[in-house]
Formats: structure tokens, sequence, C-alpha cells
């Protein structure tokens, strides 16, 4: 699991939010582990795809980071 988180940069930013906060992490690595598993090697442009092909099946929460970041 920590292989992706810092492959993702999408991931890091959410991870150094909730460290912040105190609360688990809010953010896209569930989806990451869930929908984009089989792409986690590939890089981190083929992940953000992958997260953005599944964006409907996506947590609020998670879109909301996409959306922040521009994506």
């Amino acid at each position: 699991m920590t292989r992706f988180l810092l492959a993702v940069p999408v991931l890091l930013i959410v991870t150094a939010a909730s460290a912040q906060s105190g609360r688990p992490d809010p953010g896209c690595a569930r989806y990451v582990s869930r929908f984009c598993r089989a792409h986690m090697d590939e890089g981190d442009q083929v992940i953000l795809a992958c997260l953005k092909q599944n964006r409907a099946r996506l947590s609020k929460v998670c879109a909301k980071v996409l959306t922040d970041n521009g994506q």
C-alpha cells in the first residue's frame, strides 16, 4: 500500500493534509487500490487517468481531491 502512495502525488497531498488534521486519510488511496490496482506500476499519469475514468465511482472526497488539483 505504501508503494502506490509514494507513486501518486495526489495521494501524497491528501496524506499530508490528513496528517496535519489528525484524521485518517479521507482521499483516494482505497480507490487506487480498488479500481487501479492493475496500473499501479505504470506511473502517476496512468493511475491518474484510471481515477478519472472511474470518477463516477469515487467518493465525493476523492473526486474533490482530483478537482482541487486541476483534474
